[in-house]
């Protein structure tokens, strides 16, 4: 991630961005900050960048030929990295201004997927509106007060997006599961010593039972959002129906309820059993409905909602998928089983895998894939040929692999939208419980996470059936249908 930041005063937003996570981000290549002064692209001998405001009024107003001269520097430094085919698009440039879109985390989220972004810093009364017209895309803002410029808006901004560029934080899953994800603020946490001030660590928090702890958290959470913003609560509860009225199937929909528990769902429509959910990670729309004329009401509900933008539609019936073809241009991707992992207690690891990293007794070690194992992945997974969906997941580490005397004999992954899948074993490495230890180590994490393990077994695949039936999972009986938009000419 790129940012360019137009401003008056570069000292300002350099040094405030230079330390802690962003500035170790920076070091390591993962982001980089240009602060572009406007004063260096004034015709002014005296670097003036402002004047008075036509129509009189109260203070002074930047002046559009400096910052626009400014933006374009900024452009053609971006362009001249770009390929030729991308370099007529626009760039995302932000406004920072009170008269904006309040800011949130999904725009945080939205913003971390551009390589560049460039913001524009007022100062005095504002900036003149004609260059806004010509090049901003975006206007936003922190909250409704006045700031004596958009520095410290930016810099806000600039932190939050931050979090969400993979690689960024030590723990590449934290930046999707933080406070505001799910509709409730995080729970309340604790460190060293036991006791402090007469005032004791709750003891679910020194058990140990990672189960306990997790509903701990959970209900924390809703006390505190309860109490603290009312609003987001209001959000969480409807999701909370959603989610009992899913947990009549709960194998079917356990891919809704885990995104619902997992804090990435966002509902489109709800009523009575009919539920669309989009994945705020993934974009994924999901989709299940009571009956086809309850469903057709959903379908276009949903196409307001994402017009052609969304590629992916998970449907929970087959009488859904006629409809979604005909109408909103899909096809049928996979039909698979949903398959889940209902104990709560780990699967044993002996003779799989040790939980120290050391080799096992079969020589197999698991650990987290790198950028270097990229192409092996994008080779060998047929499934997924999209090699920016791979380097997401790797970046995000939510990728595994087995080594065998340092060689990669197979590799397992977590979905953006939540469940476990990408399981591949090289020929040469088969009939070696490889692929049994990695989906165990995948569903034993999930349990230290709170997470409730599960996947899809597409129809006709004998051997993945085979594998989930030996580890204990159990198959939904109703089927789901990944939908893909067809691609148009």
């Amino acid at each position: 991630m790129n940012y360019h930041i137009l401003t008056l005063f570069p000292e300002m937003v350099t040094q405030g961005l230079s330390e802690s996570i962003l500035g170790r981000a920076a070091k390591k290549g993962l982001l980089s900050v240009n602060a572009v002064n406007i004063r260096d692209y004034t015709a002014d001998r005296h670097k003036k960048v402002d004047d008075y405001p036509y129509g009189g009024g109260a203070g002074m107003l930047m002046q559009a030929q400096p910052v626009y001269d400014a933006w374009k520097a900024a452009c053609e430094e971006i362009r001249s990295r770009q390929p030729e085919e991308l370099r007529d698009r626009p760039v995302r440039t932000v406004y920072v201004t009170p008269q904006g879109a309040v800011f949130n985390q999904q725009m945080a989220k939205e913003f971390a997927k551009e390589e560049d972004l460039i913001f524009l810093c007022g100062h005095y009364e504002g900036i003149d509106e004609r260059v806004l017209e010509e090049t901003v895309t975006d206007y936003v803002s922190i909250g409704d007060y006045v700031l004596t410029g958009g520095e410290l808006p930016a810099m806000v901004m600039i932190d939050a997006i931050s979090r969400m560029v993979p690689g960024v934080l030590a723990n590449g899953e934290s930046g999707e599961t933080e406070s505001f994800e799910g509709d409730l603020l995080e729970y309340p946490q604790y460190s060293r010593p036991e006791e402090w001030h007469g005032k004791q660590v709750p003891k679910v928090l020194l058990s140990g039972n990672q189960r306990k702890i997790a509903e701990w958290r959970r209900q924390e959470a809703e006390r505190r959002t309860q109490e603290r913003r009312p609003d987001l609560y209001a959000g969480y509860e409807r999701l909370m129906s959603c989610k009992k009225v899913l947990a009549g199937d709960k194998l079917l929909h356990v891919d809704m309820t885990e995104l619902i528990a997992r804090g990435q769902a966002r509902l489109v429509f709800a009523e009575g059993k009919n539920i669309c959910l989009q994945d705020k990670v993934s974009g994924a729309y999901f989709h299940t409905a009571e009956d086809i004329k309850a469903g057709c009401r959903m379908l276009e509900i949903l196409h307001g909602d994402a017009g052609e933008e969304s590629g992916l539609l998970v449907l929970h019936q087959e009488f859904m998928t006629e409809p979604a073809e005909k109408y909103l241009g899909f096809r049928t991707a996979m039909t698979c089983n949903q398959i889940v992992y209902t104990k709560h207690e780990k699967l044993p690891v002996t003779g799989l895998y040790r939980m120290d990293g050391k080799p096992a007794e079969n020589g197999v070690v698991i650990r987290p894939l790198t950028m270097e194992h990229l192409d092996a992945v994008v080779r060998d997974y047929n499934t997924i040929s999209d090699e920016a969906y791979v380097t997401d997941r790797i970046k995000k580490g939510a990728l595994f692999g087995a080594f065998v005397d340092g060689q990669l004999a197979g590799f397992i992954g977590m979905h953006a939208e939540g469940g476990i899948g990408m399981l591949f074993v090289s020929p040469e490495y088969r009939r070696r419980r490889i692929g049994m230890a990695l989906e165990t180590y995948m569903i034993n994490l999930g349990l230290e996470r709170g997470e409730r393990p599960y996947g899809q077994v597409e129809i006709g695949n004998d051997a993945s059936k085979g594998l989930q039936e030996a580890l204990g999972l159990c198959f939904s009986k109703g089927r789901i249908y990944w939908m893909e938009r067809e691609e148009r000419e």
